[in-house]
């Protein structure tokens, strides 16, 4: 392992004395908080702190009434088209249900398209934030949990995320702490490689520590409950990232900043941009994000206020606040409903308002990125997460305490999901209509008297204008997005020049009405199966560019495909008008096998930029931290660590030995009589091995994690030859 000299602190260099890194202790000397478990049964208003500055405590009612109002407002006039649209003659019971499911769907897009007629008035004379951070007061925390991650990614990450704020001048405020979850043998030691080869680069005013959880308990939850209350002590403040996150120093200092200036702020959330993104779907969303994105987090800021949400990373947070009043307690019952919170973030905003904390949103503050899954069944692996967690929330919108803004928060995240199975029944209800008047006797004799026979009928002119009304408030956002992106000359040249932006929102449209049934199916599939009580798990999320194999994309996809067919078919034999007006679901339906296989697509998607189509601005002018990240993954890359077998590293290294066993935590002491299955295993295995050749072909991954995790067994697999007869 390399050695540099470097200088401590208020010392002068010393060239004749090495710096060590596998000599310094991992972590800081622990500074403990309680972090009590909350209820969301108990609570009383006598329990939340008075604001110490109330007079910047500012409730935007009338942003809210603009966007509520209107919503209501536009949702009634489409209620009250589509009633007329149903009862030219006398309304059936279908048409009925079309009404109901066609005014849930309908109110859903108009309370989105308010709030983006907020956001774009909102960016439209907005000056963003000026002037520069001259000093800070508090330590703050950059808290990066990690779960069987890339090395070489996270790791470059952090090291840019420091150099950029070190940059700042006020590097000296700030902490950094790698908190691993991980639980593969192999990637274990590849992070404590990275972390000892980090702080070696870095010198002994790194000021980056590294921890292992022997158990991921309540997951990213329980990863950052367990770091503040053992560490928190030490920092007012923790930005809390995810393996994929990226933030300039300017953005971070001016978050620790504005936490500091407003002593009511319990949580301040950035808008995180996607970048580094290369696929064909990865490089729509990433378009989608950067110029729709902002008008709707803009829209969401202004009528939130302090009464925001909290997306889990890319934000700063008040320590001592989430400490006191964000223990999440596990709800009664089996996954999915029950257990431990699974979408924590908007439920530590909703704790931590409900005390008396302000949380809000700065959309306009810039330099602050992560990155997305780069294809549609990658998409779908952490929808079926997110979908969990988000109807889990129905268990906890109706806590005691918790503020109206909050209850719509959840509000919004459920209604995301059973959106799409309230689609897919308004799309059924309107077929099984269709056949009712194509093939259902009419009524000769009713109640009534009549000289005409009753069909269920429709004003196919009104109905004409609905749906021309719906479309354009479904697209007004991207429109938004897009005329506030030609308006900015900057942001416009950057990204490829009005006539490319044009091209590429047009790609973006189409494309998104394509995948949007594929997306609609799996979604309400989701939805069923966490009805029927199918817990999801917890799976490393794929963030590299790459294809999925054609056999594993048939698979997912084949039950799509058969059923666009099947509909495709029938629309037409019902009725051709049927048919074209379900042709964009039947067509993305169709078409699931090869438009899942491209949107994996790295050849795609490098075309489409290499013609400056849907490009973003931070392409066309990167941020210096995101090249910086790419220069220093390289780097990380070319170490191999990723690529290396943990236990063949260990043996062949005694310093990282000794670093690792110094990393591991005081365990309890065995009682005689107890065995453990695994360790017996793993010590009989270790025993019997002649070689580390042969320790390694015989240790399954649970049996690495458990001589990993034991001191005694790691010497005895450092005292395995190389070599039989060695």
């Amino acid at each position: 392992m390399d050695v540099v000299t470097a200088t401590r602190p208020g010392e002068a260099a010393d060239e004749t004395q090495p710096y060590d890194a596998s000599q310094d202790p991992a972590t800081p000397p622990e500074s403990r908080l309680v972090m009590p478990v909350q209820s969301f049964r108990r609570w009383k208003a006598s329990d939340r702190r008075t604001p110490i500055a109330p007079r910047d405590w500012k409730t935007p009612w009338l942003k809210r009434l603009f966007v509520f109002g209107g919503g209501l407002a536009l949702t009634a006039y489409g209620a009250w088209e589509m009633y007329h649209v149903v009862s030219v003659s006398r309304t059936t019971s279908l048409q009925y249900a079309l009404l109901v499911l066609f005014t849930v769907n309908f109110s859903w897009i108009a309370l989105a398209f308010t709030s983006a007629v907020l956001g774009f008035f909102g960016l439209l004379f907005n000056k963003g934030p000026s002037g520069r951070v001259e000093s800070l007061t508090h330590r703050t925390v950059v808290v990066m949990p990690i779960y069987n991650e890339s090395t070489a990614r996270t790791f470059a990450a952090l090291c840019a995320i420091r150099e950029s704020v070190e940059a700042t001048g006020l590097g000296s405020h700030f902490d950094y702490f790698i908190v691993s979850d991980t639980t593969n043998p192999d990637v274990w030691v590849a992070e404590e490689r990275a972390f000892l080869a980090l702080r070696q680069r870095l010198g002994p005013d790194a000021r980056v520590y590294y921890r292992h959880r022997p158990k991921n308990h309540h997951r990213k939850a329980g990863n950052i409950a367990d770091f503040v209350t053992r560490w928190g002590g030490h920092y007012e403040h923790m930005v809390v990232l995810d393996a994929d996150s990226l933030m300039t120093g300017t953005c971070i200092v001016r978050l620790a900043a504005a936490m500091e200036a407003d002593p009511d702020a319990g949580i301040i959330q950035s808008l995180p941009l996607i970048i580094n993104r290369n696929t064909f779907f990865a490089r729509l969303q990433q378009f989608a994000a950067r110029v729709y994105g902002p008008v709707i987090a803009t829209g969401l800021a202004m009528w939130s206020g302090r009464d925001g949400n909290y997306w889990g990373h890319n934000a700063i947070i008040r320590t001592k606040a989430f400490a006191d009043h964000c223990g999440l307690p596990d709800l009664k019952g089996k996954p999915p409903f029950g257990g431990h919170v699974l979408s924590h973030d908007f439920v530590e905003a909703a704790l931590i308002r409900r005390a008396g904390w302000s949380v809000y949103m700065l959309p306009d503050l810039a330099g602050s990125y992560e990155e997305s899954p780069p294809s549609l069944i990658d998409v779908s692996v952490r929808d079926r997460r997110w979908c969990q967690g988000n109807l889990q929330h129905s268990r906890i919108i109706g806590a005691k305490g918790f503020v109206l803004p909050t209850r719509q928060h959840f509000a919004t995240g459920i209604m995301g999901y059973l959106a799409s199975p309230f689609w897919l029944m308004q799309l059924v209800v309107g077929i099984l209509i269709v056949l009712q008047v194509s093939y259902a006797r009419p009524e000769y004799f009713t109640q009534e008297f009549t000289l005409f026979p009753i069909w269920p009928r429709f004003d196919p002119e009104r109905a004409l204008n609905l749906f021309a009304l719906t479309m354009a408030i479904l697209l007004a956002p991207k429109l938004f997005g897009l005329l506030l992106t030609l308006f900015n000359g900057k942001l416009r040249r950057a990204g490829g020049g009005a006539i490319r932006l044009v091209i590429s929102a047009l790609i973006e449209v189409l494309f998104s009405a394509f995948f949007a049934p594929i997306m609609m199916l799996i979604q309400s599939g989701s939805v069923f199966q966490i009805l029927l009580g199918r817990d999801t798990g917890w799976n490393p999320q794929r963030r590299d560019d790459g294809s999925i194999p054609l056999k594993d994309i048939i698979r997912r996809h084949r039950t799509h495909t058969v059923l666009g067919v099947v509909t495709g078919i029938s629309a037409f034999l019902i009725a051709t008008s049927l048919f074209a007006w379900m042709s964009p679901t039947i067509v993305g339906l169709v078409l699931a096998i090869p438009l899942s296989w491209a949107s994996g697509q790295l050849a795609i998607g490098l075309w489409l930029k290499r013609h400056k189509l849907l490009v973003t601005p931070e392409e066309g002018d990167p941020p210096a931290v995101a090249l910086r990240a790419n220069a220093l993954q390289a780097e990380f890359d070319a170490a191999g660590f990723d690529e290396a077998d943990g236990l063949r590293a260990l043996h062949a290294d005694p310093a990282l030995r000794e670093a690792h066993e110094a990393m591991l935590p005081e365990s309890a002491p065995r009682r005689r009589g107890e065995i453990e299955p695994d360790r017996a295993v793993a010590q009989a295995k270790l025993v019997d091995a002649e070689t580390i050749d042969d320790a390694a072909i015989w240790l399954k991954p649970k049996e690495r994690m458990v001589v990993l995790h034991d001191r005694a067994l790691v010497a005895l697999l450092a005292s395995l030859p190389q070599t039989r007869g060695a």
